[in-house]
């Protein structure tokens, strides 16, 4: 948590209208101050300015919307399309002066710039007397800043406007497009807090959006950046997740998957607030391991959530099929979600909200993420995956969750290597691995890691049959399973037949 700025006597707090915003800011803003919302056309400044005047309106507080930029009607439909009414919201459409527009007219005593400048914050005073406004939204800037034509001017100005509006007692949003070649440090003085949209295009897929507080005079916040996306509705604003701040208390007991043996593997099961990764190659059995989990705590009556970035639904439940899981009537009573990701689509700070939001409204006690291939596809930049990994991992284990993550290694046999290592962060990890053996491509699995408890060191046969997942004994008469070409030195050795019995 951040604070800038002088500590102001306790003032009392209002809402922005975005929830996500007010919960980063710690309850909304100071009333009757002056704050500066900046960004570059398109960013989601006009959308955040309405929302902050139609949560005013909702509470019966007067609103005025001064648009030196956009026309009423380019408002209008704004918050047609947002599913908005304005009732209750004064829109004040400044136009230039006659004078201005009149060429034939000339002034000999007075620059055209001063006049309109001293004009347009004239009209904006009146306006804000007349409609006794507590709310005021000034868009934009850029156009002070043009009829202006010089800093001082323009501060003077500004300073201006923030004096009468506190003598006004009015909360106020000044929006700036960012068109000035440099940023506008000495109006960053002036405002009691600063906030800032940004939109990043990426190589692929959808435009990602964030904001950042640079200042907020006395308010402790959360720095950092924070991603938001722009729907019908107006802004929603993911706050990053800081795990310290979110503590629950709950009963480290083991959950089973509903296998004995492969509970036996890990010495009992699963701890409850710990996370699992499942590594291997692809086909290898992580996704069906993975979801045996889900299933067996849906059928105990408890919630699980399948995070499926590489699958899609049917996928998912065809998969469950051929391994005997039928996993219609867990979905159909709620117990069991089936959540489709596009990486595409979808920011790293939006898909850790999903997963707080099943955490503490739906009370889900179990959590696949399949894969962490997919989920490294949806970062900006991959730099800070393992870091936005860490935080969300430390959250749910606070939560008393039990996460399970698939992580698929490049190639099949032989040395194999992983787009990221995540392993330190695991509280268990369990490899999957091919290995052949008398012309037949066959699948073996041990836990190489586990903090909690003991856990057997063997490595042991497993198969994928329509009577679920089999593990069979200790393969000992092996040597060099895991390189994908094993040395047999036994007798018959003891490995499962095609059904998954014990040959």
């Amino acid at each position: 948590m951040n604070a800038t700025g002088d500590s102001d006597v306790e003032a009392e707090r209002i809402s922005t209208g975005c929830a996500g915003l007010d919960d980063i800011l710690g309850g909304g803003l100071d009333r009757d101050r002056t704050y500066l919302v900046e960004g570059r056309p398109g960013s989601g400044k006009t959308t955040i300015a309405m929302q902050f005047l139609l949560e005013g309106a909702r509470r019966g507080e007067a609103g005025l919307y001064v648009s030196m930029a956009e026309t009423r009607r380019e408002l209008e439909l704004v918050a047609q399309r947002h599913g908005w009414s304005l009732k209750g919201i004064e829109i004040f459409e400044l136009v230039p002066a006659e004078s201005a527009l009149d060429s034939g007219r000339e002034l000999t005593v007075l620059h055209p710039a001063e006049v309109d400048l001293s004009d347009t914050t004239r009209s904006i005073f009146e306006r804000v007397a007349a409609v006794k406004a507590t709310r005021v939204v000034v868009d934009s800037l850029s156009e002070l800043r043009l009829l202006a034509q010089d800093p001082l001017r323009y501060r003077r100005q500004v300073l201006a406007l923030k004096h009468f509006f506190a003598e006004r007692s009015c909360t106020v949003l000044l929006l700036d497009d960012q068109t000035s070649s440099a940023a506008d440090l000495q109006l960053h003085s002036i405002v009691h807090g600063v906030i800032l949209l940004e939109q990043l295009a990426i190589d692929y897929g959808a435009q990602r959006r964030r904001l950042t507080i640079p200042k907020m005079r006395g308010i402790a916040f959360r720095g950092g950046f924070h991603d938001f996306a722009i729907e019908r509705g107006g802004l929603k604003v993911y706050p990053r997740l800081v795990a310290a701040e979110h503590h629950a208390e709950f009963s480290a007991e083991f959950m089973s998957s509903g296998n004995v043996e492969l509970d036996a593997l890990l010495g009992g099961g699963l701890e409850r607030g710990t996370n699992a990764l499942l590594l291997g190659a692809a086909g290898v059995g992580k996704s069906s391991l993975a979801l045996t989990y889900a299933v067996a705590a849906a059928r105990r009556g408890e919630q699980a959530v399948f995070y499926a970035f590489d699958e899609g639904r049917g996928t998912l439940q065809a998969r469950a099929r051929t391994i005997g899981l039928d996993i219609a009537p867990e979905v159909h009573a709620g117990r069991l979600r089936l959540q489709q990701i596009d990486p595409a689509e979808m920011s790293p700070g939006e898909f850790a909200a999903s997963v707080r939001g099943s955490v503490e409204r739906d009370r889900t006690r179990v959590v696949v993420i399949d894969s962490l291939n997919g989920y490294l596809n949806a970062m900006p930049d991959a730099r800070f995956l393992v870091l936005q990994m860490h935080e969300l991992l430390s959250y749910l284990n606070q939560q008393g969750v039990l996460s399970i993550l698939v992580l698929a290694q490049h190639g099949l046999v032989g040395p194999m290597n992983t787009p990221v290592d995540i392993s330190y962060l695991s509280d268990a990890v369990l490899m999957l691995r091919y290995f052949e053996f008398g012309g037949e491509v066959r699948r073996a699995i041990s836990v190489v890691k586990k903090r909690s408890g003991q856990h057997e060191h063997t490595i042991r046969e497993f198969r994928l049959t329509p009577e679920g997942i089999t593990v069979g004994p200790p393969l000992t008469e092996f040597h060099g399973v895991f390189s994908g070409t094993p040395t047999y030195e036994g007798e018959g050795g003891p490995l499962l037949d095609l059904n998954g019995r014990h040959a």
